[in-house]
This record gives C-alpha cells, sequence and structure tokens, in this order.
C-alpha cells in the first residue's frame, strides 16, 4: 500500500496541518490562507495513478505522479483585485473561507483501465512538474484578468463558452498571435481514440478558427476543420502510444472580432498497456 502525506506549509515552509494515510488521505484544514500558502501531497509509490482534490469547491484530478513530492500554491492573483474577486478562474469560494478539504487516493486497476479524457486535470497549473496531463502554450492573453486566459483552463473540464470571463466562462487566450500552439502533454504513453475541441463561443464579441492542426508526439498530424459553432468539435482520431499532442496552426476566420480562444481540449482514449 501506498504511504501518502498531505500537509499545508506556509510561505516559510512551516507546516500548519498534515494528515496521513495508506492508500487513501484526507484533510480537513481550519483557518483561512494566506499568499504564499501551498499544499504538499507526498507518496512513497511513483509513478503511478492518483486521485487528488485540492479544494471542496474542485472536482478530483485523475492524475500520473512521476515524483514522490508535489507542491500545490493557493492561488492568489492581487493583481486582479480591481475586478472585484481573486482567483478569476475558479469557482468563487475554492480556497476561500476558513474551511477547506483536501484529500488524496491511490486508483485502482479497473479505474486505470477505464475509458477516460485522459486531458482532464483541474489542479494542472502553470510551471508544474512530475504531475500529469499538463499543458503549455507560446503565448496567452496578459493584464489584470490574465488568469481567466490562462493555458491550464482548456483542461480543467468546464466546458461553458456562451460569454467570455469569469468564471465559468475561462478559456486559452492567445493575445491575436497568428503562432499560437497549446501542447498537452500527458507523461506516460495514451492510447487515443477521440478529440474534442470546445471553442469560445461568445458571438459578436468572439471569432473563430476554420481549422487547426492537431501534431502528435509519434510525429503525425491531422488538419481540423471546425466551424463558428458553441457546440464541441468532434474528430474521431485514434492514436496508440502518443505521448502528447499539440494544436497549432490556428486559422481565423474571415470576422471583425480577432478574439478566437479554446475553452476546452477533450481527449478520449485510455492509458496504454
Amino acid at each position: 500500500m501506498a504511504a501518502l502525506r498531505i500537509a499545508v506549509q506556509n510561505k516559510a515552509g512551516a507546516e500548519q496541518c498534515r494528515a496521513e494515510g495508506q492508500t487513501i488521505v484526507w484533510l480537513a484544514q481550519e483557518g483561512e490562507y494566506q499568499p504564499g500558502d501551498r499544499i504538499v501531497f507526498t507518496t512513497d509509490e511513483f509513478p503511478a495513478y492518483y486521485f487528488i482534490q485540492v479544494d471542496g469547491g474542485m472536482a478530483e484530478a485523475y492524475v500520473y505522479l512521476t515524483q514522490g513530492r508535489i507542491e500545490y500554491p493557493i492561488p492568489f492573483e492581487p493583481e486582479a483585485e480591481a475586478y472585484g474577486a481573486l482567483r478569476l478562474s475558479y469557482c468563487p469560494g475554492s480556497f476561500a473561507g476558513a474551511r477547506h478539504y483536501i484529500a488524496m487516493r491511490k486508483a485502482t486497476p479497473q479505474e486505470n483501465a477505464a475509458y477516460r479524457n485522459l486531458a482532464l486535470n483541474p489542479m494542472d497549473r502553470g510551471g508544474a512538474a512530475g504531475c500529469w496531463p499538463h499543458v503549455q502554450a507560446n503565448v496567452a492573453t496578459k493584464g489584470p484578468i490574465a488568469p481567466v486566459f490562462a493555458p491550464r483552463n482548456v483542461i480543467d473540464g468546464v466546458l461553458a463558452n456562451a460569454e467570455h470571463w469569469p468564471w465559468p466562462f475561462q478559456a486559452w487566450g492567445i493575445d491575436q498571435r497568428p503562432d499560437a500552439a497549446i501542447t498537452l502533454e500527458f507523461g506516460r504513453p495514451v492510447d487515443l481514440e477521440e478529440l474534442w475541441l470546445v471553442t469560445r463561443a461568445d458571438f459578436p464579441h468572439d471569432s473563430w478558427w476554420k481549422e487547426a492542426t492537431a501534431v502528435f508526439s509519434d510525429g503525425s498530424s491531422e488538419v481540423l476543420p471546425m466551424q463558428k459553432s458553441a457546440a464541441p468539435h468532434i474528430f474521431p482520431i485514434r492514436r496508440q502510444g502518443i505521448s502528447w499532442l499539440r494544436i497549432e496552426r490556428l486559422v481565423r476566420a474571415d470576422d471583425p472580432s480577432p478574439f478566437p480562444a479554446l475553452t476546452q481540449i477533450l481527449a478520449w482514449g485510455r492509458n496504454a498497456e
């Protein structure tokens, strides 16, 4: 059985509370989070699959850990205060207040064999290491509400796309860059069966893409035709043993708006044997 541990540390690294367990562990944290606080997850069994819930207001994340210690900084965005809210890309109430619920458990063999959205990871963040899946992009829209345009938003599981900010309408914004590209890393080989792209559809504020290209770790690629739609763009794409995919060569429609955006990537399939 895996020996698991959850601890909440402050900016100086001092533990505020902790919990330990075998195979499953949970922590009920008392007290308001402060800037610099972080949650530290540790396990003596890795690489392996786990379910982690970093906050009671967020969904469980099915993740593949390739290292025994994962740090999750509590998100604070002081630059967003002028807009009346912190943590703009998270559900209101997440990480707030004086009571918090955190949990971690080892996934079962049956769960690891299941067909699922292999892209989904609500706890992904910029600069994360050892916790997969993970996204990174060559550009993101900047400014005081930058969190609602961050790359992590495309794998958080939130599909709402009828507006352009704040939660639940967060998306990946490309800052009007014609060479924008986003890479989804699985951290291990997976077998892909279907790819969904949900584009933001706050028309007429938004534009849209006529097509994109998906490039895969095996060196192959496919052109993905799209249209002006709020519905998912669904592509039956089968690849075996790939470790990453990249969405690039985004061709914007001839539209007055310069603001296309990607709300969600869903990669349906299974872990490769």
